[in-house]
């Protein structure tokens, strides 16, 4: 059984992997290589990261990681979503992909798993709710290098479309593996406006000016992971990324008085499989 490399991408990261609580958690480690059957692998990953996206402040958060894999198939996890690859043929993969991003809560918890830190500059702005992000991805390899790209509709906290695009080249040194690369969000107006925009009522409760920004570049960054085996079923990943807010997330009031367009994570998680 061979372990597979385990990376993290915005998203969640992505969607917003500035803010890993944001929009999602972590790639932990994990054992890999396509299963005969079902698979189940298990863990947990201590995180730190920017209290919410765009923030200035950092949090620990640590998040438990539970996915599920049938063959080359079906995959769910709370990073990479729920999906099926439906193409699968000459380096192609491409199917049907739904994402979770947790909500943001105007008391500085980004996520549910928050340990400690937090921010309480968001007081005022009110809470954002869970989103769900309905759409599908493509994927193509070309020997060490891997290109996706993501389209997602939004639903629940935002309306938004979300599009996430990345390039990855992967390495190994001796038994451990890892990859390496850019990635950039995209979102249509509903996502930047929820996440950043300041409206009359919040203007008036925080002091902040109004501000309603359209669609464009949500971030831009880069992002890697090395993964560890330990023994034939689980591994150990660290993993990272500095990412930075696009212009019109950046010039927001929010942003600008409170918070900061750099954004960096770093974490390390722990994974062991089972197969069914």
């Amino acid at each position: 059984m061979t372990m597979r490399l385990s990376v993290g991408i915005g998203v969640l990261a992505v969607v917003a992997t500035p803010a890993l609580a944001q929009s999602g958690g972590p790639a932990a480690g994990r054992a890999g290589g396509a299963p005969d059957g079902w698979s189940i692998t298990v863990g947990a990953a201590p995180v730190l990261s920017p209290a919410w996206q765009g923030s200035r402040d950092m949090a620990l958060s640590l998040f438990p990681d539970l996915r599920v894999h049938y063959r080359d198939v079906f995959f769910a996890s709370v990073p990479d979503g729920v999906g099926l690859n439906l193409l699968r043929r000459d380096g192609w993969r491409a199917g049907p992909l739904v994402k979770i991003r947790f909500g943001r809560d105007e008391d500085g918890r980004g996520s549910p798993f928050q340990l400690t830190g937090g921010s309480d500059v968001l007081r005022g702005l009110g809470d954002v709710g869970v989103a769900g992000e309905a759409g599908g991805f493509i994927e193509k390899r070309l020997g060490a290098w891997r290109v996706r790209g993501e389209g997602r509709q939004g639903f629940g906290g935002h309306d938004a479309a979300v599009a996430d695009v990345s390039v990855a080249r992967t390495w190994r040194a001796g038994r451990i593996a890892g990859s390496l690369g850019p990635r950039a969000t995209f979102a249509t107006g509903d996502y930047l406006r929820t996440y950043f925009g300041i409206d009359a009522g919040q203007s008036l409760r925080t002091g902040l000016a109004r501000y309603r920004p359209g669609g464009g570049l949500a971030s831009v960054g880069i992002g890697g992971s090395a993964i560890r085996p330990i023994d034939r079923n689980s591994a150990v990943t660290v993993f990272g990324g500095v990412d930075y807010l696009g212009i019109k997330a950046g010039q927001s009031p929010l942003i600008e008085q409170r918070g900061r367009r750099v954004q960096a994570t770093i974490g390390i998680g722990y994974g062991y499989r089972l197969t069914l």
